[in-house]
């Protein structure tokens, strides 16, 4: 498809989009004085939008018109606020007026979401899962991931700091220095999507004084996206595990990974995993720091 026919295909979708959205806010939705009279269409009216963004009537009626226009991050804002959107909404705004969409942000009422999400990782036992914040802090593991990947009270809880300097971890990944460039590079692709991130910035300091050889991974400059890793592990009940974790992202909340491990076909993981979640198998790693 052609480059004028896609731009064509965008703004009209632009038009379209923002007269629903207009449709739906009332008046005194948008605080208008008087919004609660009769008025002979549902909705606000083009000009009343543009009052309200604080950006000329002109303008406002060509952005809806769908006409090749120059748009700011800012203006759109405005927009997005007098129109209620919701931040997926905001995000598909910026789209279709040509800009890159802002970070993703958690809806209010989606912050909520723990109990569903601790019954997501429960239900891949036996095999481990755990999610994170934005920063690497483990914000809930299912007892697999305690059991094979010694998650426990103690450490830092942060993923990778714990990956550089909890030796417990260190003992049992075989695959450690392999997987070490990812995870490194991995961090540096998250962190620099918010360059001025203090919580970064200070994580980031964290591990550089605590860990020499992430200093050194670091230096590389090396970046890739989160995705999947093989890890084979030594665990002192059962020997050699080989499985692979898979990073996902939730839409709905932007700021935490949920980390699933998927048995290979190798050295009979899926078997020995099960043992491990096993009355007896627990009763062997009642202490999961031992070994």
């Amino acid at each position: 498809m052609a480059d004028d026919e896609l731009k064509s295909r965008r703004l009209g979708e632009l038009r379209e989009f923002l007269r629903s959205r207009r449709a739906r806010v009332s008046p005194a939705e948008a605080g208008l004085p008087g919004g609660g009279g009769r008025r002979r269409t549902p909705g606000l009216r083009r000009e009343e939008v543009a009052v309200l963004a604080g950006v000329g009537a002109s303008w406002y009626q060509w952005l809806e018109q769908g006409r090749d226009i120059s748009v700011s991050p800012q203006v759109l804002d405005s927009v997005a606020r007098v129109l209620r959107l919701s931040n997926a909404e905001r995000r598909h705004l910026y789209v279709l007026a040509g800009l890159n969409p802002p970070a993703p942000e958690v809806a209010p009422e989606k912050r909520d979401m723990c109990e569903g999400l601790r019954r997501v990782i429960d239900t891949w036992m036996p095999y481990p899962a755990h999610i994170m914040d934005m920063y690497y802090n483990c914000v809930m593991y299912n007892d697999a991931a305690a059991i094979v990947l010694g998650m426990r009270p103690g450490t830092t809880q942060n993923c990778v700091v714990d990956y550089f300097t909890d030796p417990l971890y260190r003992s049992r990944a075989r695959s450690w220095e392999r997987n070490a460039r990812a995870v490194v590079a991995q961090f540096r692709a998250a962190s620099s999507c918010r360059p001025d991130d203090e919580g970064f910035q200070a994580l980031l300091a964290e591990l550089t004084e605590s860990s020499p050889e992430f200093t050194a991974l670091w230096a590389e400059r090396d970046i890739e996206d989160a995705g999947q890793i093989r890890k084979e592990l030594e665990h002192p009940l059962v020997g050699l595990l080989c499985v692979e974790s898979t990073a996902m992202k939730l839409p709905a909340r932007p700021d935490l990974t949920v980390v699933l491990h998927t048995p290979l076909d190798e050295a009979d993981t899926a078997a020995k995993l099960e043992w491990l979640a096993s009355p007896e198998g627990r009763r062997g790693a009642l202490h999961p720091v031992a070994g």
